[in-house]
């Protein structure tokens, strides 16, 4: 029997149970073994909130507690508001505050011993209390103890639990129209037609998310903001958010276009200190108040990629905080004002130029001219999220200010959520880096949490990029970064294996062969994206120029962007050091600075971001030269990425079809997208070094057979311009379109598709082999393919990837659109005649690159 797996047959499914819509919060049923150790265990009957107001976190907090326990053991719980009926305690839960618990007679509790948003869980037996500072503190001990239940824990438990820092909000950048910049999960759930959207019901389920994992604040649209958001009626529209997200105590922020008292309010200026502005900015800030009283504050971008802000007024980028600083103070609200600034036309002939310099350039001077209400957010390298960084010197270039980190929870440059890559262990070599400041311990998460330099503010700033999609980001895997961000942010020295296999648990179920195979190929995915893209600290090879999404390595040099690799024909990689290079490495710590200088002292996996050296160079760890550990690394990242698909199909009747399914698919994407990323990435150093790969793989495709090389008909062989781009640097496109036969009255029928047909003779031994079609996924049309081994069908797919899939798909022949369909476990005898036949539609012209004949277990 022939294998039928492709895109066509991807809508089949065995049974819909599940959608993802609800994440982690699933209250899904406990295992019959489970619940009926449960139903022998003395739980609690009934569920009392002190003191709570139909908007409040309590009450909130005792709806979602007998939601869930009655998900979860099936049990219904009365919830009462009547302080007089919570006379026992010893078979109900109980939810408050520190006054509330006290003024109702239970007792005092020590208040200093809560931080803003802590809470107390008190388990025992059928008593549980849950006890916080605030109210949204008690909410968040209430999914707390629905996420042990959820679990199977019932074990008894006393737990003081506070938040490392203050701030731990997550950016959204969604733009006024719908859309959303680095967006792969559909159209924002808040804007629509430069308004906010009357529905605010998917508004409200993702306040719930946010607040399971402690986020208490998020900035609803783009940090490049659109000034209209100010007016009167998106005010109102921004207080229905804010009234929306509320009962889960999220409050609202909004990013500012700097330059809106001009584009706006009519000033003819923006000049931070012209005190016109100064006016309008304390006014529209008040009237935000006066509709939104719990408003967060204001995230602000300016000069930086072309937004306006105060150098063009020869103002410091101080004084553009301090104005808004001012405007809230009244009021309690924080500035979120980004590090990101830095000049996007740098000349890439100019050895010293550097854009990772920037940040300490245009901070390090003004440091302690910051009110106290403003909070420098700082990415956590120099870069921008590349797949590997340093952790960015600012964090310990300005110790009298408050800092935040900034951490991408959307996959940017890491494979647009279609990839499966887990970030925490990326985060975590940030968070809990040294940068030795005045040689004493500074990590860099006691510095985020003010604990280093003494400060009262500081935190986390996730940029996140929920959308329309009922999954939330696009990709069920995904959703275990935003979980493991709010844990992080709470308490960054959690572990992010143990934070992966909660989710799990909380996502898939308490199966453990689940848990075991979600951890084991989420946590080896951020390692294998780092090796198929790129290694050794020069970043990740992605097109900067267009998508950020499959490879280009080749236009990381010679562009304004300051994203280079100073690659050449016999040397690699960006020279920072003081000695030599553009200063970069004095900018940290004297004890990092000494490190990072020597080539012999820094890191291998930042090699090429603190040193340009030969191809020949050899590593210290491995005695491999730079380029071999290029192969070996690309080879062994597109390798591990195949094992993925493997470990996720053993798990099928263990996770419900609809998400299952889903998954696969993105996995079968990723294993085929990683060897396009192996191919472009090898083959384009392997051309411009000379340089052969010692295994003899790059370049050498033993089992493929190429498009160009079978006989076509329909077909016609194109040069990919981006010669790596393409196996053997050619793919066939259809260029003939068919006409259909003259009709019996004698008129011509209109004309048919293009069509092509290509066509090649097997010559590989009798046996079972995995055949592989490399082909082209453009955007602006659905062409069709058709695989046929003598004559009968084997394979059929569509170029539809983009109804599939969340990044922005590529109009050309490219590593964008590059990608592979696998048909598995077909037998072969030598002689069999395949034919692939190509249907174009619109601008997608079948586009063939090769097929591979794979004997089982061989990665091509």
């Amino acid at each position: 029997m022939r294998a039928c797996w492709g895109l066509l047959l991807l809508s089949v499914s065995i049974a819909t149970a599940e959608n993802g819509s609800n994440g982690w919060l699933r209250y899904a049923p406990l295992p019959d073994n489970l619940r009926q150790h449960a139903s022998s265990l003395a739980l609690p009957s009934a569920i009392v909130t002190l003191n709570s107001t139909e908007a409040s976190p309590i009450q909130t907090a005792g709806k979602e507690l007998a939601a869930g326990i009655q998900g979860v053991l099936g049990r219904s719980l009365q919830v009462s508001h009547d302080i007089a009926t919570a006379s026992d305690l010893s078979s109900s839960i109980l939810v408050g505050t520190v006054a509330t618990y006290s003024s109702a007679g239970y007792g005092s509790l020590n208040a200093s011993s809560f931080a803003a948003d802590g809470f107390w869980l008190r388990v025992n037996g059928s008593s549980v209390t849950i006890i916080s500072q605030n109210e949204r503190g008690a909410l968040y001990g209430a999914f707390e103890y629905l996420s042990r239940i959820s679990q199977g824990d019932f074990s008894d438990v006393d737990l003081l639990s506070n938040p490392d820092a203050p701030i731990r909000w997550v950016n959204q950048w969604d733009n006024l129209e719908g859309t959303i910049e680095r967006g792969y999960a559909g159209p924002s759930i808040f804007f629509s037609n430069g308004l906010i959207v009357q529905d605010l019901t998917r508004v409200s389920q993702y306040a719930r998310l946010l607040a399971s994992v402690r986020v208490n604040a998020i900035v609803v649209n783009n940090v490049n903001a659109n000034p209209s958001l100010l007016n009167e009626t998106n005010i109102e529209g921004l207080g229905r958010i804010a009234d929306a997200m509320r009962p889960y105590g999220v409050q609202v922020g909004i990013s500012l276009n700097f330059a809106s008292p001009d584009l706006l309010g009519g000033l003819k200026t923006f000049d931070p200190l012209e005190s016109s502005v100064i006016t309008w900015w304390t006014d529209k800030t008040d009237e935000l108040y006066k509709r939104i009283p719990d408003f967060a504050g204001y995230l602000v971008k300016a000069n930086s990629e072309g937004q306006p802000g105060p150098l063009t007024y020869n103002r410091t980028l101080a004084d553009a905080a301090n104005l808004f600083a001012r405007a809230l103070q009244p009021h309690g609200g924080i500035v979120m004002f980004r590090a990101f600034v830095y000049d996007h036309h740098l000349d890439p002939a100019n050895w010293k130029a550097d854009r990772a310099n920037a940040a300490v350039e245009f901070f390090k001077e003004l440091d302690g001219q910051f009110l106290d209400n403003v909070v420098v957010q700082i990415k956590y390298g120099p870069i921008d999220f590349q797949v590997r960084e340093p952790a960015s010197p600012l964090f310990a270039n300005i110790p009298n200010t408050n800092t935040a980190i900034e951490l991408q929870i959307t996959q940017e440059y890491l494979g647009h959520q279609d990839h499966l890559v887990y970030i925490p262990p990326l985060w975590k070599t940030i968070l809990d880096f040294d940068l030795r400041v005045d040689s004493k311990p500074s990590l860099v998460r006691d510095i985020v949490a003010g604990r280093r330099f003494n400060k009262k503010l500081g935190g986390y700033a996730g940029v996140v990029n929920v959308g329309t999609s009922i999954n939330w980001l696009g990709s069920h895997t995904a959703m275990s970064n935003l979980y493991a961000y709010g844990q992080l942010a709470w308490d960054p020295t959690q572990d992010s294996q143990e934070l992966l296999q909660d989710w799990t648990r909380l996502t898939f179920g308490l199966d453990q062969s689940v848990v075991e195979t979600v951890s084991k190929i989420s946590m080896a995915s951020w390692a294998a994206y780092e090796n198929y893209t790129g290694n050794l600290g020069i970043q990740t090879l992605t097109d900067i120029l267009y998508t950020h999404f499959g490879p280009n390595p080749a236009n990381m040099d010679n562009n304004g962007w300051g994203q280079w690799t100073h690659a050449d024909r016999t040397t690699i990689g960006m020279d920072r050091t003081v000695s030599n290079g553009t200063g970069f490495a004095g900018q940290y710590p004297a004890e990092l600075a000494a490190m990072y200088e020597s080539v012999e002292t820094t890191p291998d996996e930042l090699l090429l971001w603190f040193h340009h050296v030969s191809y020949t160079h050899r590593l210290r760890a491995s005695g491999k030269t730079v380029i071999q550990h290029f192969y070996d690394a690309h080879y062994a990242g597109a390798e591990t990425a195949q094992t993925f698909v493997s470990a996720w199909e053993a798990l099928r009747g263990k996770v419900d079809a609809e998400r299952f399914e889903h998954v696969l698919f993105r996995l079968k994407f990723q294993a085929g997208h990683a060897i396009v990323w192996r191919d472009a990435v090898c083959g384009f150093y392997h051309n411009l070094s000379g340089i052969p790969d010692e295994a003899g793989r790059v370049g050498h495709h033993p089992y493929r057979i190429e498009a160009e090389s079978m006989a076509l008909s329909g077909y016609s062989p194109v040069a990919v311009a981006l010669a790596e781009m393409a196996s053997n640097s050619t793919a066939v496109v259809v260029v003939v379109a068919v006409t259909a036969p003259t009709s019996s009255n004698g008129s011509s029928s209109s004309s048919g598709p293009a069509k092509g047909e290509a066509v090649a003779v097997l010559d590989s031994p009798d046996g079972v082999y995995d055949l592989a079609f490399g082909y082209f996924d453009v955007a602006g049309g659905r062409a069709h393919y058709g695989a046929f081994i003598n004559d009968e069908p084997l394979l059929e797919w569509i170029g539809d990837l983009e109804d599939h899939l969340g990044h922005e798909f590529s109009t050309k022949l490219d590593g964008h659109s590059a990608t592979r369909v696998t048909a598995r476990g077909v037998p072969v005898q030598r002689g069999d005649v395949l034919k692939i036949i190509g249907l174009a539609d619109g601008n997608e012209a079948a586009a063939l690159d090769y097929v591979a004949v794979l004997p089982e277990g061989v990665v091509d």
